[in-house]
């Protein structure tokens, strides 16, 4: 038995511990053919990409966005100045991430807040990582003293939910958020009705309010809260996201 454990050694046999579950016969002639070669191996070192993160020292100066927001809630309209950080400057992965957010206004009404909820979403903005979760939080705030109608015709639930639009416009901007566009089914569907709508009701066409676009008797829709469902064919419409009752 000594002799086999000696011959074992002569022969460099490893002890195998482990439960074979692959194997592949290599020959020294093809051995730079058969072993599994590094795709990495042949391509320039990876690129580090630099990322938002809570240790990341404020550069001297940051490029900025205002957003104007004016309510029939006040007289004074609140001005939304986002900046961001650019980073990977100069790379196929150049990208503007929000660094801080700054909220101004001559009404001092709601200044403690406002100061409040600029602090927490810069410190957001400064953690890194998903940032857009934040808008449908903002969104999903509701005044209990009711909302109101903005330019357009689109209903805003409170404040906070414009000022959350205004995140969500600036994300877009920037291109950390993909723009909400109907689908081409949606699209024919809307034209379709708005075709349809014009053609029974040219005497409600001159009615219909220049600054939303939709027949004054519009009613609002639930699915993107803009003033343009319409009754046709005993079926409600939205002439603005194609949401309609009758599937």
């Amino acid at each position: 038995m000594n002799t086999d454990i000696k011959e074992h050694k002569k022969l460099n046999i490893a002890h195998i511990d482990r439960k074979i579950i692959n194997f592949e016969i290599v020959t020294h002639s093809d051995d730079s053919e058969s072993l599994p070669q590094n795709p990495a191996s042949n391509e320039s070192p990876d690129i580090e990409i630099e990322a938002v993160h809570e240790h990341l020292d404020r550069p001297e100066m940051l490029m900025g966005s205002t957003y104007k927001i004016k309510t029939p809630m006040s007289a004074h309209a609140l001005y939304i100045t986002i900046n961001d950080v650019l980073l990977n400057h100069g790379t196929p992965h150049e990208q503007r991430h929000p660094y801080e957010i700054f909220i101004n206004s001559k009404n001092m009404d709601h200044f403690m807040w406002v100061v409040a909820l600029t602090r927490v979403i810069s410190a957001v903005f400064r953690k890194g990582g998903d940032v857009i979760f934040m808008v449908e939080e903002l969104k999903a705030v509701f005044d209990p003293k009711g909302g109101y109608f903005k330019k357009g015709g689109k209903y805003m639930p409170s404040l906070v939910a414009e000022i959350g639009e205004a995140i969500e416009s600036h994300l877009t901007n920037i291109g950390l958020l993909k723009p909400s566009k109907l689908d081409e089914h949606q699209q024919c569907l809307v034209d379709k009705k708005r075709a349809e709508f014009k053609e029974r009701n040219q005497k409600d066409i001159e009615q219909t309010v220049s600054e939303t676009g939709f027949p004054h008797a519009s009613q609002l829709c639930n699915q993107c809260l803009v003033k343009a469902v319409i009754l046709m064919d005993n079926c409600y419409t939205c002439l603005n996201c194609a949401d309609s009752k009758c599937g």
